[in-house]
């Protein structure tokens, strides 16, 4: 049976869902974000790309490119409540769904041509319930395996069609920039180029231990890739890979303890968003951004996994702590990843106490969270931030 992975990928997600409230917006530059002169777009409308304006822009150079720009802050509410709606519809041709983003999903339509028609037929399907559902626009794209679906997705914005069928993989692969295969970047690019890699296919020109031997693993990922080879399956749900949180500066901070509380108050955010779905992560990651833009992360891997603020909290402190003196920077973040189930063994070093801290501290983040739920998100606050209101 042929293999058919869809990707569905909302165009100018944030800007869009701001024209279709505000009529005013329609047709003109949107940016969404803040007018903060430090502050950088989430999001970039069409009609602002134009100018050369894009996503992760900051503001500043944005109005510079398009003084016309007219930039809103957006609400995170109101696009998870019309993500909703676009994931329902979704939900209609396929048990298997897998929600990649806020704006983006795969769906695996292999064997559903008998109950929706052709692959075709359901992207059109899916987009005229899409727009129904919601009044926006989607962008799909069809082929034998998720990442070149993705890249297809990507080929006739804005709401477009595209899809690669299986006979047309190779072909296609020859045409296909290296860069354009998810994972490849401005690190690895460079070094593609230096042994003759062009195109997607030129991988092939050298066997998988050539890459194995050059980028680990992933060079054998690298290798399938360009020979058209994708295993990865549209999981239902889809998997949570990271969380995170970081604030920009309106000036340059170098005050530790400002910097410390910001890590604190983050820390708490991105461990309640892990909780309340059910993982706990073993990697911290800390990102740092300088007054030039040069930006550094530090990651450290804990012995076990954690949804607990406060070990969060303790080891992106510990990370930054390594950098001092760090001097001013206009960024600072933190995150929490690698949620992969793992079995582990438990040392003769162990600390038998631990399970039963680990517990404790289980039993009180779930205490508070329910407090939370039912009373508001202020109405508990850590003691050290209360110092520094």
């Amino acid at each position: 049976m042929q293999k058919y992975i869809m990707h569905i990928d909302m165009d100018a997600f944030f800007a869009s869902v701001e024209q279709l409230d505000n009529p005013e917006l329609r047709g003109k530059p949107v940016g969404v974000g803040s007018m903060h002169e430090r502050s950088v777009l989430s999001a970039a409308s069409y009609e602002a790309r134009k100018f050369g304006v894009r996503s992760a822009m900051p503001v500043r150079q944005a109005l510079k490119l398009c003084p016309q720009l007219q930039v809103v802050s957006g609400s995170r509410h109101r696009y998870k409540e019309i993500s909703r709606k676009v994931m329902a519809a979704l939900s209609n041709y396929s048990p298997i769904v897998e929600q990649a983003s806020i704006d983006e999903a795969y769906i695996d339509i292999t064997g559903t041509e008998k109950l929706f028609g052709t692959p075709l037929q359901i992207a059109r399907s899916i987009k005229a319930d899409i727009r129904k559902a919601t009044g926006l626009t989607a962008s799909v794209g069809i082929a034998p395996v998720k990442f070149l679906a993705k890249i297809a997705s990507d080929l006739n914005k804005p709401d477009g069609i595209s899809i690669i069928t299986a006979e047309q993989v190779q072909d296609f692969l020859k045409t296909l920039p290296v860069e354009k295969i998810p994972g490849v970047g401005k690190k690895a690019l460079p070094r593609l180029r230096s042994y003759g890699i062009t195109y997607a296919a030129d991988l092939r020109r050298y066997p998988p231990e050539f890459w194995k031997e050059r980028f680990g693993e992933r060079g054998l990922v690298l290798y399938e890739k360009g020979a058209g080879i994708d295993p990865t399956p549209v999981t239902e749900g889809g998997a949570m890979k990271s969380s995170s949180a970081e604030n920009t500066f309106g000036e340059d901070v170098s005050d530790i303890h400002t910097l410390k509380t910001l890590l604190l108050k983050q820390s708490e955010r991105i461990a309640a968003d892990i909780r309340k779905h059910g993982v706990k992560g073993r990697t911290v990651t800390l990102k740092v951004k300088f007054p030039d833009f040069r930006q550094i992360t530090r990651s450290r891997t804990l012995d076990s996994r954690t949804s607990h603020a406060g070990t969060i909290y303790k080891t992106a402190c510990s990370l930054l702590d390594a950098e001092l003196p760090i001097g001013p920077i206009r960024l600072i973040g933190v995150g929490i990843s690698n949620f992969e189930e793992r079995n582990r063994q438990l040392s003769l070093l162990d600390d038998p106490e631990k399970p039963k801290e680990s517990k404790r501290l289980e039993q009180l983040d779930k205490a508070v969270d329910q407090v939370r739920l039912k009373f508001g998100k202020d109405i508990l606050t850590r003691g050290r931030l209360l110092e520094d209101e």
